[in-house]
């Protein structure tokens, strides 16, 4: 169920968006809300990409190798929720293009990772620089009330990506 603090108000009635306090709300009628919002965030987020650069599978694909560390390329094609051979397809690329490189797990050189390279770094440190200053500009048109509110969200929302993330089964991140 989402829970939040009853003082905050995220958006006013008809916005579509995840009214805090829940009275009279049913967990499912808010998760759907919030599936909704957080699919025009989505939409968003990928107009605010810059154009030509890379797909979207492909900055995610590198910003998870970034974050999570190398891993095996059928994990990644789960990950992403593509075919191993489009992965193979796109770790070439990315390959070709100096962002990632395969290389032996530790311990067994029979296994093979990706990898972020340096330069696959450089481009996501300038994609997510690039992505939050235009972020900000419409952060920045929102009340300071509702800046307030989304900030006091992003632990809940962090979790809720980890959690995600986690293996079915799995226990969700403390």
């Amino acid at each position: 169920m989402i829970t939040m603090p009853t003082n905050v108000a995220l958006a006013g009635p008809g916005s579509g968006a995840v009214s805090a306090g829940g009275s009279g709300t049913s967990a499912g009628a808010e998760c759907e809300e919030l599936a909704g919002a957080l699919e025009r965030l989505v939409s968003m987020w990928r107009r605010l990409a810059v154009p030509g650069e890379l797909s979207s599978t492909a900055a995610f694909t590198l910003a998870r190798l970034s974050r999570d560390g190398p891993c095996r390329l059928t994990e990644l094609a789960a990950h992403e929720n593509v075919s191993q051979p489009a992965m193979t397809q796109l770790v070439s690329r990315l390959e070709s293009q100096g962002l990632a490189e395969r290389c032996s797990e530790p311990g067994d050189a029979r296994v093979v990772n990706v990898a972020v390279t340096a330069r696959g770094e450089e481009l996501i440190a300038r994609r997510r620089a690039a992505r939050a200053a235009r972020f900000a500009e419409f952060f920045a048109m929102l009340p300071a009330h509702h800046q307030a509110a989304l900030a006091s969200a992003l632990p809940a929302l962090q979790l809720l990506a980890e959690t995600a993330a986690s293996p079915p089964g799995s226990q969700p991140p403390p």
